[in-house]
């Protein structure tokens, strides 16, 4: 069950950064195949994923163990030629891929808990070709507000909603969250222009498991509800994460 739980989390991120290689590899040209960068990419769920459509993509992460499993996982599913794994964090990304040599940056789940977002992104630009395209996953606070609200942490929901912390501030052991905002300003002070942004969880996190375990055909509407409502301003403020993708100025 938690394989499906997770796979309706990712579903609405997979979709848009689907069509968003697709355009990318049709603007330059089918007859080549994309060279991406997963930033803190792990284990390698998503490069793998994004090889599979005959991509090339390296995935820079501080954590040696998980670029092991990266290695294995894409053996398992024979990508190894078109995945390689390298040592580094966001800090050091121009020390370990050239500038200007990527059509595509993956930076999910990163901007939360490096020391310096604003860097990060910056690094992701400068990794880019002009035009190139950035997929950015991150946390959103309106959402860890109410989850603690309606679960009886009011306390520490009061704390997260007064926590405005700067863009370049140090998280310590809480994870940044951020306003939609905040985001865009941090893009566009990379200089990325967003091209469309999208809820990510607005159900999914707020629903028991054994809800949706429990009804025939529950976890199929409830994907179908999150496509729905992903792009919808009415329900933004209640999605875990926000999915931005931008192009490099």
């Amino acid at each position: 069950m938690e394989g499906r739980r997770s796979a309706l989390r990712t579903a609405v991120v997979w979709d848009a950064l689907l069509e968003m290689l697709r355009d990318r590899n049709l603007a330059v040209g089918a007859q080549r195949p994309l060279q991406v960068i997963d930033l803190g990419g792990g284990t390698g769920g998503l490069a793998v994923r994004v090889a599979e459509l005959g991509h090339h993509v390296v995935v820079v992460d501080p954590s040696p163990d998980a670029l092991a499993s990266l290695e294995r996982r894409a053996a398992e599913a024979s990508v190894s030629a078109s995945v390689r794994g390298v040592v580094g964090d966001a800090a050091t990304l121009l020390d370990v891929v050239q500038p200007a040599s990527a059509d595509v940056v993956i930076c999910h789940g990163v901007l939360e808990v490096v020391d310096d977002p604003a860097l990060a992104l910056t690094s992701a630009a400068t990794a880019l070709v002009e035009g190139g395209c950035l997929s950015v996953l991150a946390a959103q606070r309106s959402a860890a507000v109410f989850t603690r609200a309606i679960t009886g942490h009011l306390a520490e929901a009061r704390a997260l909603l007064q926590q405005h912390e700067t863009a370049s501030g140090n998280p310590g052991s809480v994870p940044r969250r951020f306003s939609p905002d905040e985001l865009h300003q941090l893009l566009a002070s990379a200089h990325f222009t967003v091209t469309e942004m999208r809820g990510v969880r607005v159900f999914t996190d707020h629903i028991a498991s054994t809800m949706v375990e429990s009804q025939p055909g529950a976890s199929e509407e409830l994907r179908a509800l999150e496509a729905a409502v992903a792009t919808d301003p009415d329900f933004m403020a209640m999605a875990t994460q926000l999915h931005l993708l931008a192009t490099r100025r």
